[in-house]
């Protein structure tokens, strides 16, 4: 597999992802660990039936250290993320967890042969000033505080490092992200009763929003990002993660939830120029 295929693979999880939060507001009032288990359960069946296709020897031989590294990643992050904006449900809270895409562009260049390419750290700035138009621009109807603030950073750090060390995991097969996703759905169902009350779907909506979420942001997505990571081009898939909070942005737009505003424009030019500046440097690199 070509790294350009690779990276337009990875691109794919962003692009599922910017319907994580229309899912996400159609699923309520599930409860955040509820909904993980949920959907983890989904995406990992999915997982596993296609891991199925392929020979459950695929999994053979792969060390234990690596499934407990994916699924502290994906719980790990999910927790800290849930967690930090119920301590502090706030614009700031979510910018500092939308520091990943620029650490990870950062990290990436301590792995071997790799790099810091400053036009690519440029993009990623841009791209970033970007998304804090967007996620400061909205009325999160809380309080920033140091400790939401500081789990916000910590979750940050916590996906930008899972993805990051993918990268060392190049020899894994992919179907290993079967049993991430199986065990963190394990594990926040294992959660959701010691810290939330059970609140199922009271709406079809809510259901397809469950199944959707599953299938896509909370399922294929990790995949197709465990492809990009080991095989594609990481930097450059750092700075287009950044187009995740737009493109969520306008999803919520076109279907009512959110108004539109000149904001967006101004997010997305630098977020574009962002991108291509990382691409660019990425062509040359």
């Amino acid at each position: 597999m070509t790294t350009t295929r690779a990276t337009a693979i990875g691109f794919t999880a962003v692009l599922m992802w910017s319907l994580l939060a229309l899912f996400t507001i159609g699923s309520a009032p599930v409860p955040p660990f509820l909904l993980n288990a949920l959907t983890f359960g989904i995406g990992g069946t999915l997982g596993l039936i296609w891991t199925l296709r392929n020979g459950m020897d695929r999994l053979r031989g792969i060390p234990w250290r690596v499934y407990a590294f994916g699924i502290i990643g994906l719980f790990g992050y999910h927790a800290l993320y849930f967690t930090a904006f119920r301590v502090a449900p706030s614009a700031e809270t979510g910018l500092m967890a939308y520091l990943w895409p620029l650490f990870i562009v950062l990290f990436a260049s301590l792995l071997p042969g790799e790099r810091l390419r400053p036009m690519v750290l440029i993009g990623a700035l841009l791209a970033f000033a970007g998304a804090a138009i967007i996620v400061l621009g909205r009325d999160a109807g809380g309080s920033a505080t140091p400790l939401g603030l500081a789990l916000g950073f910590l979750c940050a750090i916590t996906w930008a490092g899972y993805s990051t060390l993918s990268r060392r995991l190049g020899d894994i097969p992919t179907e290993s992200v079967t049993i991430y996703c199986l065990g963190t759905a394990i594990l926040s169902a294992f959660v959701h009763p010691l810290v939330e009350e059970t609140v199922w779907p009271a709406t079809t909506t809510g259901w397809l929003s469950i199944a959707a979420l599953g299938i896509g942001p909370v399922g294929a997505a990790f995949f197709t990002w465990d492809i990009g990571m080991k095989k594609g081009d990481i930097q450059l898939l750092g700075v287009a993660s950044y187009a995740a909070p737009l493109l969520s942005t306008l999803a919520l737009v076109l279907a009512g939830i959110s108004p539109a505003s000149w904001t967006i424009l101004a997010a997305a030019i630098l977020i574009t120029a962002g991108a291509a500046l990382a691409a660019r440097a990425s062509a040359k690199g």
